[in-house]
């Protein structure tokens, strides 16, 4: 449990560091991080990190997808997690 534990929080700390990263790319002009490895990251555990960071950055929030989708998977993984937990 404990490994299990680590692995999610180590998925939403690079998720929500990737929102900021790209955040700060966009603004000065750079090489972007693709939605497609943003959207993997959130899928794969990490939907708080890129809740928190869209929120903390203001990054990706006027993309409808981005807007509902992370909630939504967010919601999806808190009860999957929940469920496993019990």
């Amino acid at each position: 449990m404990y490994i299990a534990l680590s692995i999610i929080l180590i998925v939403n700390l690079v998720s929500y560091s990737l929102m900021g990263v790209d955040k700060k790319r966009a603004q000065q002009g750079q090489y972007r991080i693709s939605e497609k490895t943003l959207w993997t990251w959130t899928i794969c555990g990490g939907a708080l990190g890129s809740f928190l960071g869209m929120n903390a950055f203001r990054h990706k929030t006027k993309h409808t997808h981005f807007k509902i989708g992370v909630p939504v998977i967010l919601l999806l993984q808190v009860v999957g997690f929940l469920f496993f937990v019990q």
